[in-house]
C-alpha cells in the first residue's frame, strides 16, 4: 500500500536493543543486579529461541525478536574493541611494564596449565583425538575479558591480578588459532608460516603504532580540544580506536590489540579523561549488544534435553578452573581471600571460547555437535558470572575476613581518607592533631595491615563500589579527601559521588594543574596540585632563608595559593568571572 510504513530489520533491532538497554539498566540498578545479567536475559527472550519461535504464529513480535543474531555481530565485536580501549586507557606504559611478571608469568601458568590438564582429560579419559582436545582444552581455558573486568575493575588486587591473566589470553587469541588451523587434517604447512609472517607484520604494524601515536596523538587531541566541539572530540576518539584496531586487524592480529595500544597511548597524554568520558556510553551500550548476543545462542530447550551432561559440565569446569587459578595465585604469594576471589571470579569460560570453538569446527578439528554442547555451556558459564563473583566476595571474607572498624565506630560521622599510601597517612596524622575524627580505605590488603600496625583507623574496601562508603556512613561523613595518585580513577570516582552526594565536601589530590581542573568539572569541592604545593613550599623556604621576614613570606603564599586555586576552578567551570581581591588600596584581578 503506498505510504505504508515498514520497518526495516536494522530498524527493528536497534529498536529491540535500546528498548532493553532502557528497560534493562534502571530495573535492575534498583535492585542493585548487575545489568550483566539483565542484557543476556533479553537475549534469551528475544532471541530464536525464545520469542523467535513464536513468529509464525505471532507475526507482530518480528518487531520485539531478532530473528538473525550475526546482524549484531559487528557491533557486538565493536563493543568488546572498546572494553579493550577503556582497559588501556586506565594503564599506562609504565604500570604495564611493573604487570610485566604477573602477564607472561601468572597469566602463562593460568592458560598452559588449565588447558594442557583439560586436554589431557578430553584425550586420555574421554577418547577424543589430541588436535580436538587441545583445541577444546586451550578454548575452555580462557576466561571473559568483556564481563570479568566491568565486574573487578584493574585497581583492587582481585582486579590486577584477573587483568594480567585476561591481557595474555588476550595475546594468546591469533597464536592458537592460527595453531589450530597448522595442526587441522588438511593443513599443508601453510598454518605455521602463516603465522610467522603474521607476528613479523603485526610486530612492525605495532611498533608504527607506538612511534606515529607518541607524536600525533597529543596533535590531534589537541586540535580538537581548541575547537570547544564535543562532535569532533568525539570523532578522534573513534578514529583513533577504531584505525588502530584495523590496522592490527589488516596484519592477521586481533583488533582488541589494536584498541589496546591506542588506550595506552592516549592514557600517557593529558586528554585522557576526558576520552575516557566522552567513550564511555558508547562502550557500556556495545557491550550490551555482546551480551545479548550471549543470550541469544543460548536454547532453553536444548539444555533441557541434555541437562544432567551440561550441568555436569559446567560445574567441572567452574570447579577445576577456581581451583587452579587460586592455587597459582596462592603459589606466587597472594593472599588467601584474594586467590580465593580471583579463582572463583575467573572460572567460567570466555567470549574468546566461543571464536576459537567456531575456528576449530571451520577447520575440521572439532565436530559440530560437540562444539555446540560446549557453546552452550560456555553461554552458560558467561551468563552466570556475575553470580561467581559475588559467591567469590563471600568465600574470600570466609577464608580470610578483612579488617574491620570497631562496631562503635560504624556510625560515627568522619572524615573519610580514600588510598591508605604516604599522603593518606599524612593527613591523617593531621586529623589526629586537630581531634578530628577519620577512617582510611583502601583496596590493599598489605597497607592496611601496614597502617593498622601503624596504630592508624583503616579498614578494607573498594571505593569504586558504593556499599564500602555506605558501610563507613559517608551520608553523615564532613568530608572526603582522595588522596591517591591514580589520576583517572580520581576523576571517575569525584563525578560519581558528586552525583550520588551533592552537598558532600571533596578533597582531592590532583597530580598537576590540569589534572585539577578537570577534578573541579567532575565535582571536586578542592582540588591540590602536588606541583603546585611543592612549587610555593621552595618558594616559602628560599625566601625565609635569605632574610624575608616569616610573616609577609606566609602571607604571600597564601595569597598566591588562593589565586591559583582560582583560576583552577575557573578553568574547571565553577565560576563564571574572578573574583576580586584587594590588596592595600588596589583592587586585582
Amino acid at each position: 500500500m503506498a505510504g505504508e510504513l515498514t520497518l526495516s530489520p536494522v530498524m527493528s533491532d536497534a529498536l529491540v536493543i535500546l528498548g532493553s538497554a532502557g528497560i534493562v539498566i534502571p530495573v535492575f540498578a534498583r535492585f542493585r543486579i548487575t545489568p550483566i545479567i539483565g542484557f543476556i536475559l533479553i537475549g534469551i527472550l528475544v532471541g530464536p529461541f525464545g520469542l523467535g519461535t513464536m513468529v509464525d504464529q505471532v507475526p507482530w513480535l518480528s518487531h520485539v525478536t531478532i530473528s538473525e543474531p550475526d546482524r549484531l555481530t559487528p557491533f557486538a565485536d565493536f563493543g568488546i574493541i572498546l572494553l579493550l580501549f577503556a582497559i588501556g586507557l586506565e594503564l599506562s606504559f609504565n604500570r604495564l611494564w611493573q604487570m610485566r611478571k604477573l602477564v607472561f608469568g601468572l597469566g602463562s601458568l593460568e592458560l598452559l596449565i588449565i588447558g594442557s590438564i583439560s586436554a589431557a582429560f578430553f584425550g586420555y579419559i574421554n577418547g577424543m583425538d589430541t588436535t580436538a582436545a587441545l583445541a577444546l582444552g586451550f578454548a575452555l581455558a580462557f576466561s571473559s575479558t568483556a564481563i570479568v573486568l566491568p565486574i573487578s575493575g584493574t585497581r583492587s588486587p582481585v582486579g590486577r591480578a584477573a587483568l594480567s591473566m585476561l591481557l595474555f589470553e588476550d595475546i594468546m587469541i591469533v597464536p592458537i588459532i592460527f595453531i589450530l588451523g597448522a595442526l587441522a587434517p588438511s593443513a599443508t604447512g601453510e598454518g605455521v608460516s602463516g603465522l610467522t609472517t603474521t607476528l613479523i607484520q603485526g610486530g612492525i604494524v605495532i611498533l608504527l603504532l607506538l612511534v606515529v601515536g607518541r607524536f600525533a596523538l597529543p596533535r590531534l587531541f589537541s586540535q580538537a580540544a581548541r575547537t570547544k566541539s564535543p562532535e569532533l572530540f568525539l570523532a578522534a576518539s573513534l578514529l583513533v580506536v577504531i584505525g588502530a584496531s584495523l590496522a592490527t586487524a589488516a596484519t592477521g592480529l586481533s583488533p582488541i590489540v589494536g584498541a589496546l595500544i591506542a588506550g595506552l597511548l592516549i592514557a600517557e597524554t593529558e586528554y585522557h579523561g576526558e576520552v575516557e568520558s566522552i567513550m564511555e556510553p558508547f562502550k557500556g551500550l556495545a557491550l550490551g549488544v555482546f551480551l545479548i548476543t550471549i543470550g541469544m545462542s543460548i536454547d532453553l530447550m536444548e539444555i533441557w534435553r541434555n541437562l544432567g551432561e551440561i550441568a555436569a559440565a559446567v560445574v567441572g569446569v567452574l570447579v577445576f578452573k577456581a581451583i587452579v587459578t587460586g592455587s597459582l595465585l596462592r603459589m606466587m604469594g597472594a593472599r588467601r581471600s584474594t586467590a580465593a576471589e580471583t579463582g572463583v571470579l575467573m572460572a567460567s569460560p570466555s567470549e574468546t571460547t566461543l571464536i576459537v570453538l567456531a575456528a576449530a569446527t571451520s577447520a575440521l578439528v572439532i565436530d559440530a555437535e560437540t562444539a555446540q554442547f560446549w557453546q552452550i555451556v560456555t553461554a552458560i558459564g558467561l551468563t552466570i558470572t556475575p553470580v561467581l563473583a559475588k559467591l567469590g566476595r563471600v568465600i574470600a571474607r570466609r577464608v580470610e575476613a578483612a579488617p574491620e572498624l570497631p562496631e562503635e565506630d560504624q556510625h560515627e560521622a568522619r572524615t573519610i581518607i580514600i588510598g591508605g599510601g604516604r599522603v593518606g597517612r599524612l593527613i591523617a596524622d593531621m586529623m589526629v592533631a586537630h581531634e578530628q575524627p577519620y577512617v582510611i580505605l583502601d583496596s590493599d590488603p598489605d597497607v592496611i595491615a601496614t597502617a593498622k600496625r601503624n596504630g592508624y583507623r583503616a579498614t578494607f574496601g573498594d571505593a569504586v563500589r558504593g556499599d564500602a562508603l555506605s558501610r563507613l556512613g559517608i551520608e553523615q561523613a564532613p568530608a572526603l579527601v582522595l588522596s591517591m595518585d591514580e589520576p583517572v580513577l580520581a576523576q571517575r570516582l569525584v563525578g560519581k559521588l558528586r552525583a550520588a552526594y551533592p552537598e558532600l565536601l571533596i578533597v582531592a589530590r590532583a597530580r598537576d594543574t590540569d589534572h585539577a581542573a578537570a577534578l573541579y568539572r567532575s565535582g571536586a569541592s578542592h582540588a591540590v596540585p602536588e606541583n603546585l604545593e611543592s612549587s610555593l613550599q621552595l618558594s616559602e623556604a628560599v625566601l625565609v632563608d635569605i632574610g624575608v621576614a616569616m610573616g609577609p613570606v606566609i602571607a604571600s603564599i597564601h595569597a598566591k595559593r588562593d589565586e591559583y586555586r582560582e583560576r583552577l576552578e575557573i578553568e574547571g567551570k565553577l565560576s563564571e568571572k574572578p573574583k576580586l581581591r584587594t590588596s592595600g588600596a588596589q583592587a586585582e584581578v
